[in-house]
């Protein structure tokens, strides 16, 4: 995630911010070019960002005001009342039961910084490109348990993710080492994008010799998943245990761990974070993130510099009495799978 600075007075500004902390000045972020703007208004109303002499002009989303401060813009001239992220919500939550207004102000903020993670690696986020489009249900358990799930574009959460009890109680039953939102988006929307950018295309021989024949019953594999749980060597081939009940999950999961990559890497080349340990055994552990992991060709110079950092943030986490920030680990044969997909990332139509 990238950190952004105030066109007005050049005080820090970060993704969610409405406005600068400093100056007061009115902030946006504009999906174009994917930059939190300060903004003003010009005669006709509309907003332009300070000191752009390129003539753009925006609104504010229409969620801005009315729900939960949605700080993303739309072009002057585009029909729709709401931004690129909001316009993709189906169905929302109840705001007329207590709590769900909250709830949908947490998920739409992660649903945020997925959008902003897709638009950054030059995926579709709509139907324009051909396939199935992007739309996102939010429901609660009111008339029968909602699952959350992915099914032919439409991604569906149960609210109650967005309680962090109810998350945490869940993990802990699931025996999951990570569980929150912006993992749920990431993981669903891989369902999305092996359905865009595999399914009828010719990388599906390259995901089947690297993930595993997707053809044997999904229903049937799950079910024996939970019934008899992972083998006992998943550890050495899948990023999770879950990775391994089916190749789909595989991708699914392993296509999450690649945003949770990219994303985290790209927030520590924009701190320009380095790891350089007092006490080593070897090079292994010291890194700078001087390049910005959206734009690398090469999976392994990411994964290379991405190790170490997870050793720095996870002992930093736990000397503050948490969980640590990555417990997973990559084995070689999980990360052949994060270079296939870099590969289909990087290859996709819409780049």
């Amino acid at each position: 995630m990238r950190i952004y600075t105030c066109q007005q007075c050049s005080q820090l500004t970060y993704f969610e911010n409405t406005s600068c902390t400093r100056c007061g000045a009115i902030l946006a972020f504009t999906p174009d070019n994917l930059t939190l703007a300060a903004v003003e208004s010009d005669a006709e109303g509309f907003l332009k960002p300070i000191g752009d002499v390129s003539g753009r002009r925006f609104r504010h989303c229409a969620n801005r005001e009315q729900h939960y401060s949605c700080n993303w813009a739309v072009a002057h001239d585009d029909p729709s009342p709401f931004c690129i992220s909001c316009r993709l919500n189906r169905t929302i939550p109840d705001l007329s039961v207590f709590g769900n207004a909250d709830r949908w102000r947490r998920i739409e903020g992660e649903k945020r910084r997925l959008i902003y993670s897709l638009l950054r690696l030059g995926l579709p986020v709509s139907n324009q490109h051909g396939g199935v489009a992007l739309a996102f249900d939010f429901l609660a358990d009111d008339v029968e348990p909602v699952y959350t799930g992915h099914k032919d574009g439409l991604i569906t959460l149960n609210i109650a993710e967005a309680d962090g009890a109810h998350r945490e109680l869940t993990r802990s039953q699931m025996e999951e080492p990570y569980r929150t939102l912006l993992g749920h988006f990431r993981h669903e929307s891989g369902h999305y994008y092996w359905q865009l950018l595999v399914e009828n295309s010719s990388r599906l021989e390259s995901f089947r010799h690297t993930f595993g024949d997707d053809r044997p019953d999904y229903g049937q594999a799950l079910h024996r998943y939970y019934q008899e749980g992972p083998p006992p060597d998943w550890q050495t081939r899948y990023v999770s245990a879950y990775a391994s009940s089916h190749p789909w999950e595989d991708w699914a999961e392993t296509w999450a761990h690649y945003l949770h990559i990219i994303d985290t890497m790209e927030t520590a080349h924009e701190f320009g974070l380095q790891v350089d340990p007092r006490r080593q055994s070897g090079p292994g552990l010291k890194t700078s993130v001087n390049f910005n992991p959206y734009h690398e060709a090469d999976i392994g110079s990411i994964i290379e510099h991405w190790l170490p950092l997870t050793y720095c943030l996870n002992s930093l986490n736990r000397s503050m009495g948490h969980e640590p920030v990555y417990p997973f680990v990559l084995p070689q044969a999980a990360i052949k799978k994060l270079e296939l997909i870099h590969q289909i990332v990087r290859s996709a139509p819409a780049r």
